[in-house]
This record gives C-alpha cells, sequence and structure tokens, in this order.
C-alpha cells in the first residue's frame, strides 16, 4: 500500500495573506519625503505585485533604484508593520492546512526580514519562510519545500505554481481580475481565503479518495472484514468501484460480540453491491485472553477474526484481507486491535490513505450510502468493564439492555442517536447522547428497561456517551497499544 504524500501548501505573502497596502504606502510616503520626489502613492499602493525596483523606475534614475530599495526596507519596519492587517480568512486558511496534518511555507517577494516581521507580529502559524523570490523564481523554493498546492493573488503567482507544477489557487483580494487570474492558467479562483478551508476538505478527499481507488486497484481482489458499520461498509464499496464486484468480498463474523439487529442490515448492504458474502464463525471465547478481557481483549478479537478470515480469503482466491481501520484509528490512544491485524497481514486502505472518519462519512453521503451516518456500533464485548470475563450470558444481558433502553426512551418520543449500556459487574452504567442524557432523570423507564434486561443495578452516567470510555477505567492504557 501507498501511503498519502504529505500536504504542503504555500501561500503568498502580499495581498493574499495580508492587506500591504497602508504600510506600503504609508512607506512610500516617508521615502518620497527623504528623497524630495513626489509619487503617485494611491495607484503604487493598488498594483501591488511586481518588485519594488520596477515600481520605482518611473520616479528614479536608474543609478539610484537600488540604493533607494535598501532605504526602504530599512524604513519599513517603522511604518508598515503597525498598519498592516491580516485578510480576512487568512487564520483560518493557514489552520485548515494544519487541521489536514500538513505545512505551510510562505514564498514571498517581500524583503525577508520584513516578511518575518509581519509573519511574527500576526501571529501566523507557518512552517517556512522564504522573501525575495518572483514570479517562475518562486517554482523552485515551491519544488523544494513538495507544495502541492499555491495560493496566490497574481498572475505572477500562477507563473511560479504552474512552473512548481502545483496547483495554483487564486484570490481576488489583490490588483488583478478573474478574468486576468485564468488567462494566466489559475487552476482555482476563490472570492477571498474565507472560502479556501471548504476548498482545502474537498481537495484533500478528493486526493485521498484517488489514493484509495489506486491502493484497492493495486489489491488485485479483496476480501473485506465486513462489521456493517461505517467504515467497513465504505471500504467494501470503495473496493466495489476499484475491482468490481467480481474481485471483492465481505466476510461478516457471527459470533456472541456481534448484536444480531447488526446482521441482516450488513448482509442486505453487501447483497446490493454484488459482492460474494461470507458468514464465517468466529470463536473469541475460546482464548483465555479474551475471556480474560484485560486492556488488550481487542488483540484476542482481532487475531481470531484475522486468524479465520486469511485461510477463507486464500481458499477462495482473495488476495488480501482488508480492514476498515482509518486514519483516525491509527493515531488513537488506544487500539490494540491494530497491531494484531497488522501481523496477520492484513490490508488497512482507508488508513493508508489518509481518510479519517469524518472524510469517510463525506464521501459514503456523496456516494449515497445508507451507512454514511449510522452511529458507531463497537462490539459488544467492548461494554463489558476490563478485569470482568467475557462471557455470552454477559453479553447477551447487554445486547438485551441496550434494545430495552431504546426501546423506552422511543416511547417516550425522545430521540436517542448513540447509546451504550456499560457492564461494570452488577451494575449497568447507562450512557446516552445529548438529547436523551437531558431527558434521562426525568424518565425511570430508562433504569427499569436495563433491570428488566438482568441487571441488579442501573444508573445513568452523568457525562453522557463516549466511545471508548471504558478505557478511561484503565490505569496503564500504555502497556496494551
Amino acid at each position: 500500500m501507498t501511503s498519502p504524500h504529505p500536504l504542503v501548501v504555500g501561500f503568498d505573502l502580499d495581498m493574499t495573506l495580508i492587506d500591504t497596502r497602508p504600510g506600503f504606502a504609508a512607506t512610500l510616503v516617508q521615502l518620497g519625503l527623504e528623497t524630495g520626489v513626489e509619487m503617485d502613492v494611491e495607484a503604487m499602493s493598488e498594483r501591488l505585485g511586481p518588485p519594488l525596483s520596477h515600481m520605482l523606475a518611473p520616479y528614479y534614475p536608474a543609478d539610484r533604484i537600488t540604493g533607494l530599495v535598501d532605504r526602504f526596507r530599512a524604513v519599513y519596519p517603522d511604518h508598515a508593520i503597525a498598519p498592516t492587517l491580516a485578510f480576512a480568512g487568512a487564520h483560518d486558511a493557514l489552520a485548515a492546512v494544519r487541521r489536514h496534518g500538513g505545512r505551510t511555507v510562505v514564498v514571498t517577494g517581500k524583503f525577508t526580514p520584513n516578511a518575518a516581521l509581519h509573519v511574527e507580529a500576526l501571529t501566523f502559524d507557518v512552517d517556512h519562510l522564504v522573501g525575495e523570490v518572483w514570479g517562475v523564481g518562486k517554482a523552485a523554493v515551491l519544488e523544494e519545500h513538495g507544495a502541492t498546492v499555491y495560493v496566490g493573488d497574481h498572475v505572477h503567482d500562477v507563473e511560479g505554481a504552474l512552473a512548481a507544477g502545483a496547483l495554483s489557487v487564486s484570490v481576488l483580494t489583490g490588483g488583478c481580475t478573474e478574468d486576468e487570474l485564468r488567462a494566466a492558467g489559475t487552476h482555482v479562483v476563490l472570492e477571498t481565503l474565507d472560502d479556501f478551508p471548504a476548498w482545502l476538505d474537498g481537495h484533500v478527499l478528493d486526493l485521498r479518495l484517488a489514493n484509495l481507488e489506486h491502493d484497492l486497484a493495486e489489491c488485485g481482489s479483496v476480501m473485506v472484514a465486513f462489521s456493517g458499520g461505517a467504515d467497513s461498509a465504505f471500504l467494501l464499496a470503495a473496493a466495489v468501484r476499484a475491482l468490481g464486484p467480481e474481485r471483492v468480498a465481505a466476510a461478516t463474523a457471527y459470533s456472541d460480540s456481534l448484536p444480531q439487529a447488526e446482521r441482516s442490515p450488513a448482509r442486505d448492504f453487501a447483497e446490493s453491491l454484488g459482492v460474494k458474502v461470507f458468514t464465517p464463525e468466529t470463536h473469541e471465547m475460546d482464548r483465555d485472553g479474551y475471556r480474560a478481557n484485560a486492556g488488550d481483549r481487542c488483540y484476542f478479537c482481532k487475531a481470531e477474526l484475522l486468524d479465520t478470515l486469511g485461510p477463507l480469503a486464500e481458499r477462495h482466491g482473495y488476495a488480501h484481507v482488508a480492514t476498515g481501520t482509518n486514519a483516525d484509528d491509527a493515531v488513537a490512544g488506544f487500539r490494540p486491535g491494530i497491531r494484531a491485524a497488522h501481523e496477520r497481514g492484513a490490508v488497512t486502505p482507508l488508513r493508508d490513505a489518509g481518510l479519517t472518519k469524518e472524510q469517510i462519512r463525506a464521501a459514503s453521503a456523496a456516494w449515497g450510502l445508507p451507512t454514511w451516518d449510522k452511529p458507531a456500533a463497537a462490539c459488544l464485548s467492548s461494554r463489558v468493564a476490563y478485569g470482568i470475563e467475557v462471557s455470552p450470558f454477559r453479553l447477551a444481558r447487554v445486547e438485551r439492555a441496550e434494545v430495552a433502553v431504546r426501546g423506552a426512551l422511543e416511547s417516550a418520543g425522545v430521540r436517542v442517536r448513540d447509546l451504550r449500556v456499560r457492564d461494570l459487574g452488577d451494575v449497568a452504567s447507562i450512557e446516552l447522547d445529548g438529547e436523551a442524557l437531558a431527558a434521562a432523570p426525568a424518565l425511570p423507564a430508562v433504569t427499569e428497561a436495563a433491570l428488566a434486561a438482568g441487571f441488579p443495578e442501573a444508573r445513568v452516567d452523568p457525562k453522557g456517551f463516549r466511545s471508548g470510555s471504558m478505557n478511561e477505567r484503565l490505569p496503564d492504557p500504555e502497556r496494551f497499544r
């Protein structure tokens, strides 16, 4: 599997991230006062982009230009830093890159020390700053830093991006019109940087989906470990798109830890894609480590799953077993099952493509998959507190309690999306999401439903629903990673 290239986005500074006009004009006025030359400061400030030497040329002899540029740079900090503000959306644009795990580089024609003063004064979160480069000269810098996107306001920014083989994104905050920018070859035109985060979200998703399709096609054929949840459903659909249904299988393991209510919908979804469906039985309960339910229980569960699916895939001619592990799972604080799957050679196309849970849901919605907004549905064993032995009795009791609690809420007209009944031994800890959590204190039927399912005691957790809440009870989760 290929790992996605890191996201690196370049930004121009003047008239892209910052409104340079007030500071530039103030510095020109100072230069004019010192030299006794009257310049059309307003006009010069409205057509920022070319090097300063070009802009001073109509007013001064050629042999004075270099010295005047040096003087402009020297007085610039005293006159230009304070009045120069960031454009609306500038900080959010930089933050959007960071949110996607990317890096930023500011590539500007401005004198580097002065550019650095702006970056510091406006607290821009950038990784690198390179100044005193112009037009196609920016290409070498963009290539050096691996930038695949360059954001600017001028046709010469477009030239630099294209020369570097980067995607050119233009904003209309500078002096160039949309027609001029498109004629120069820009790929994208945005009104302002306010529009950049949404554009970047879509761009990154497109890139990651392309990586996913490529990796799945390289697999040749796959058996997807299909739980019926949003991640594995999306992976199954993506595999069908990349390989065709005849080279894809869905394998849903049946055991005491898979709720009965999940089985038919999973099969129906897989069959709707035209793939072959397998429903092998797994026997997690036969593994001492699983029943013992220490912090590494998920390791033994995933080991049982892959030890079952691996030979099944081989017998039926599928080259790989793929799991629905996503990019968020890979950086989560506690995922011992990932290690078990890796040791057994399972592939993780979603993770390798860099797809997050949010992106998977967004793409699922765009593809019309019914699972796009399906609540998280971890296995029933995740409801049993660590240190309490997992047994078929406990899992069945949890499943009965969750069905009963959901029914009690719905009967009272209370909508609930995420719901868990945690088995703390003799106590059922009921976790509910927002609206249901607020209504629960006035609904004794909620705890009564859990009692009727077989728990001696039941209470509603005031903290509400949160995935992986059992991990909070582990004194040293790192030892089980």
